[in-house]
């Protein structure tokens, strides 16, 4: 299938490690020129050089914090600049959740609340509020809301408040920009294979008497295919559902764990 994607414009917010980076991997591969965000420059820009080494596509490294107004407002005008314009924004900056055990609610401080939910709620916003107006005037666009499948269960409260969130900012966002060609979508990863999943199972196992190989395959346990999925495995539906291919799906949340076993969603 033609994904139609070859020449579209994409920003990648969290495009350093994980799930963004291998989002930014899946676009360039379909020919998208790519603005990738994070943080902290040294491994953005390493990032971005290692995505476009290995598709040839124009990949450019914008430092940014999502979680303040202004940086938002400087990135997303860097990106039209660079790139000429804007057609897909990809969000994925983010707290890394499930790499350590999340706080019980004694520990919940106003601080751990709003740090995480001002850069991943507050911070999808601020990159949509500023993306609209540009994929308004060109008629097409798509938003792709990275969330978790913490919005479906229960283990911790504030990843399972900031990914609901997300939803049905999702939702809104979907209503009101939908008429102007823009679909916007959220899909819930659930646990991930990426570049710091050995780190985590060998921290676990040194806790522990299981060993690292052990304790993937008691997550693996409880996916329906009996394994955690790959980030490359999540952003294959995040490629999908930024190409025009992806034009009946709007509004909706996509979940990508594998199949979490027991729960039916509809």
């Amino acid at each position: 299938m033609d994904l139609q994607l070859k020449g579209k414009r994409a920003l990648v917010t969290g495009g350093s490690r994980g799930i963004g980076k291998a989002i930014a991997l899946g676009l360039a591969r379909e020919g998208v020129d790519l603005v990738v965000a994070a943080r902290t420059r040294e491994p953005l820009e390493a990032s971005a050089a290692e995505v476009a080494a290995n598709t040839g596509a124009r990949v450019i490294a914008i430092p940014a914090d999502t979680g303040q107004d202004g940086s938002v407002k400087s990135l997303i005008a860097a990106t039209v600049e660079a790139l000429g314009g804007l057609d897909i924004l990809v969000n994925c900056a983010a707290q890394p959740m499930g790499q350590s055990a999340p706080p019980r609610l004694p520990d919940v401080t106003d601080a751990v609340f709003y740090d995480d939910v001002n850069v991943k709620v507050m911070g999808y916003l601020r990159t949509a509020r500023e993306a609209a107006p540009v994929m308004i005037a060109q008629g097409w666009g798509r938003i792709i809301n990275v969330s978790g499948l913490g919005a479906r269960q229960t283990g911790s409260i504030v990843g399972s408040m900031r990914n609901v969130a997300v939803a049905a900012l999702t939702k809104n966002l979907a209503d009101e920009l939908g008429p102007n060609g823009i679909n916007v979508t959220v899909v819930h990863p659930g646990l991930t294979r990426t570049e710091a999943t050995p780190e985590v199972t060998r921290r676990l196992a040194a806790r522990s008497a299981a060993s690292a190989e052990d304790i993937e395959a008691r997550w693996g346990a409880n996916v329906s295919i009996g394994r955690i999925i790959d980030a490359a495995e999540v952003a294959d539906v995040v490629v999908f559902l930024a190409s025009p291919r992806s034009v009946a799906i709007n509004g909706d949340a996509i979940a990508c764990g594998g199949g979490a076993r027991g729960s039916i969603h509809y």
